[in-house]
């Protein structure tokens, strides 16, 4: 059965120290389609979206907001940032691949 993402932001990122396997193209895929606007980088082992903003300082409020969700659920996105955009990469590191806390970040962000 499909997961909403309601029901993926009301989870807790759980602590990963490796030795689980990440997730198939699948299960990415099944998990992915839950949440609008983000993609399965080509390799299946991320997950990307781009927010666009009208300034620099909508830029850095939103960078300062998800900052804090990844210091809360401590679970960590890569982030680049440009005047009027932030691009978000997920991944689980520890597994190098994917896991539910990637999933359940990219909820949480919206």
């Amino acid at each position: 059965m499909p997961v909403s993402k309601e029901e993926l932001a009301q989870k807790r990122c759980k602590p990963c120290e490796g030795g689980v396997q990440p997730f198939g193209q699948k299960e990415a895929e099944n998990l992915l389609s839950a949440l609008s606007g983000w993609s399965l980088a080509e390799d299946g082992k991320a997950i990307r979206k781009e927010y666009k903003f009208k300034n620099f300082r909508e830029v850095i409020a939103f960078f300062n907001r998800i900052a804090e969700i990844a210091e809360q659920e401590n679970h960590h996105p890569d982030l680049k940032i440009g005047y009027s955009r932030v691009n978000v990469e997920l991944s689980t590191h520890a597994i190098k691949g994917l896991s539910e806390n990637d999933f359940i970040l990219a909820a949480k962000f919206g």
